[in-house]
């Protein structure tokens, strides 16, 4: 692991299609929707996955300090800093690395409880989004139950910034062709995705 990579929390729980990790709200600022992490579950083996939910849990003493009148800021910035119950932050499994090379599979086993998870570097986001033809769409497109349009485009942003900085600005085209592909037999989440595409980036030259 680079001295550089991002500890953005520990896993919490995890499964085949995804996973939970904790962190503290003072961790907040490095996660964000549609990131890109990982988890080295092992020695030459590392799971990628999206952010999808950043769940904020209360405890009794937050309770307390909403219906409170006159509530100190010191008090506040401390429990924000200092509470015991961790952001929950949830991740969709959209690939993994193995003997150094990238799969948009889902991992053959998830991480383990514990194991810390970091925020990809632009250059690995960039390589992982390079890979292949775009196969992690479709772990994404397949969950139904989440905002597929918003979390596609958060990406889709995050990536596009990434790849435009490292020299290939034609990518983001090639993204929305590609979901253009996926999703011709199914217009109206075609337009949701397209829809949330043009609120992100804008006009997509093709």
């Amino acid at each position: 692991m680079t001295a550089t990579a991002i500890q953005i929390g520990r896993l919490l729980r995890a499964g085949t299609t995804g996973f939970i990790l904790g962190c503290r709200a003072s961790q907040l600022d490095a996660p964000a929707f549609g990131a890109l992490v990982k988890a080295p579950a092992a020695e030459q083996y590392e799971i990628y996955g999206l952010i999808y939910d950043i769940h904020i849990d209360d405890d009794g003493l937050v309770r307390q300090l909403v219906t409170a009148e006159g509530v100190d800021e010191s008090v506040i910035n401390d429990n924000r800093a200092n509470r015991n119950v961790p952001l929950e932050i949830s991740v969709l499994a959209v690939g993994y690395r193995q003997n150094g090379r990238i799969y948009h599979l889902l991992p053959p086993r998830p991480a383990l409880s514990l194991d810390v998870i970091y925020l990809c570097r632009p250059e690995e986001l960039c390589q992982f989004t390079s890979t292949g033809r775009f196969g992690y769409f479709r772990h994404v497109l397949r969950a139904s139950d989440l905002p597929v349009g918003e979390l596609l485009a958060a990406h889709i942003l995050q990536s596009q910034q990434a790849q435009a900085a490292g020299g290939d600005p034609a990518w983001v085209a090639r993204a929305a062709q590609e979901l253009i592909t996926l999703l011709r037999d199914d217009y109206t989440t075609l337009m949701q995705v397209l829809g949330a595409l043009g609120d992100a980036i804008g006009e997509i030259q093709f």
